[in-house]
């Protein structure tokens, strides 16, 4: 097992709790995470139930899972129930006497053959009824399906109030992905990271464990993974939809993301690539978000102006780059020629917008303090108006800090490179940028640092610059993996 040491203990924790009640416990996350891994191992190691629930009618799944719990038993039949309230209540009886992990994985297929199942583990797990009482089960419902796990706990829902662990098992960030991967170049593993993302099936499963030996072996790696109809990668986009229950019109679901992808990312340009008004998209933003696959970044400066990013690499790539050319993927013989004409695409649309965000994610999480003088608070991207020139300047990266008066002074303003060396000119930029805000009065940037982030590096007068000048900063492609 890899990183997932925060997970392991919670599980743990959770699954030997001794004090006496049955008590339940909801994981999620996407797919391809590690959730099934670690709860099988937990009830390996603890002797506990685990049952993988599939799409099936809700009579066969009452069969399934009796024949599981007979086993786990070791009865010589299966158990026969006729409703799941029989069901839920053998399942607490496991855990009479000693605390026990009770697991339900891909709890959403039960739910979606019979939707009145959450509301009978609510009944099943009321105080003082002698079953719940008497058992010391931990009782833990797992799924990928990330809009229904996310309102199996939320509002009104019948389970609301009842779960003692809500876990997210997430995606590896930059850092621990590059370390998975076994990457060592930093541009590299900003390459691969930009493709492939932080789920850690792809390495073993999809790609085999067929990593890039070097910088020279990158683009013949993504020509025998990614862009190999015979790899799992090469669909597995399509079915990362597929896989959302509430994902009904897929066809308007690919339209936005490729919206997105193609770099139209506030509701305006979403909705101009689409021929739609932006009103029409109001449902399928939410759904998306709902099920994990964009997320909604506001403008640091302007609360009314939101921009989409799209939280799934693989679905960036997919739609930046393969999607155009699909039927071409699919049927040629000399996929590298292909890969070369996608090189603007790749390089504009995908590299350098995931290194905004990485930069973005490295300034909040990983920046040492002394580097900005005091830790960020809040991080984001924002556009500063410039009346005198009548346009207006996007920020990539601004870090907030948080005073002794809860004010938030700005720390540092930056802008991101993918593959432009970077010089005086880009600092000058940061500087106008910078007089602007300060002229408002209400940012406290007056101080900030100006911050240069390029993966390709910068020039000898801006490093001599740094040098005599704390308060430029300069951010190279490994500094991000420091």
């Amino acid at each position: 097992m890899f990183d997932r040491e925060r997970e392991w203990s919670a599980l743990s924790a959770f699954a030997t709790d001794g004090a006496p009640g049955a008590t339940l416990g909801v994981v999620s996350g996407r797919r391809r995470q590690g959730k099934t891994f670690l709860l099988r191992a937990l009830c390996q190691a603890t002797g506990g139930f685990y049952f993988a629930a599939e799409e099936a009618t809700d009579g066969e799944s009452l069969r399934q899972i009796g024949a599981a719990i007979a086993d786990h038993l070791g009865s010589p039949a299966p158990l026969s129930f006729d409703s799941w309230h029989q069901v839920v209540d053998a399942l607490l009886s496991l855990g009479r006497g000693y605390p026990v992990p009770v697991v339900i994985d891909e709890f959403p297929y039960l739910a979606r053959a019979n939707p009145r199942l959450p509301s009978i583990i609510q009944n099943a797990l009321a105080p003082l009824r002698a079953e719940r009482d008497q058992s010391r089960a931990r009782l833990l419902l797992c799924g990928s399906a990330m809009s229904f796990m996310g309102r199996l706990l939320s509002g009104n829902a019948p389970l609301r109030g009842r779960a003692g662990l809500e876990l997210m098992v997430p995606t590896l960030d930059h850092q621990l992905a590059a370390q998975f991967w076994g990457v060592d170049d930093p541009v590299t593993a900003l390459k691969v990271n930009a493709i492939v993302g932080g789920t850690p099936a792809y390495r073993r499963e999809f790609a085999r464990d067929d990593v890039p030996a070097g910088p020279e072996d990158f683009d013949p790696w993504v020509l025998r993974t990614v862009l190999s109809p015979t790899s799992p990668l090469f669909r597995e986009a399509r079915y990362l939809l597929a896989d959302e229950p509430d994902l009904r019109d897929t066809a308007l679901y690919h339209s936005v993301l490729a919206a997105i992808a193609g770099g139209n990312a506030n509701r305006g340009g979403i909705a101009s690539y689409l021929g739609r008004k932006s009103s029409d998209l109001a449902h399928p933003l939410t759904v998306l978000e709902d099920c994990g696959l964009i997320t909604r970044e506001p403008d640091v400066f302007k609360d009314n102006r939101t921009s989409f990013r799209i939280n799934e690499p693989l679905v960036t790539f997919y739609h930046a780059v393969m999607r155009p050319i699909w039927s071409d993927l699919e049927h040629t013989r000399d996929a590298g020629r292909l890969w070369e004409r996608a090189q603007r695409r790749f390089t504009g649309n995908i590299l350098g917008p995931h290194l905004e965000y990485v930069c973005r994610h490295w300034t909040r999480h990983f920046a040492p303090e002394h580097l900005l003088a005091d830790l960020p608070n809040r991080v984001g991207s924002g556009t500063v108006n410039d009346p005198a020139r009548r346009t207006s300047h996007e920020l990539d990266v601004v870090a907030y800090g948080l005073d002794d008066e809860n004010r938030s002074p700005i720390l540092a303003i930056g802008e991101v490179k993918w593959g432009e060396v970077m010089g005086l000119g880009h600092l000058e930029r940061l500087a106008r940028i910078q007089a602007l805000l300060v002229a408002q009065e209400r940012y406290g940037a007056a101080d900030a640092r100006l911050v240069c982030y390029s993966a390709t590096g910068f020039t000898d007068d801006l490093r001599d610059r740094a040098a005599t000048d704390a308060g430029v900063v300069l951010i190279g492609a490994a500094d991000l993996y420091q």
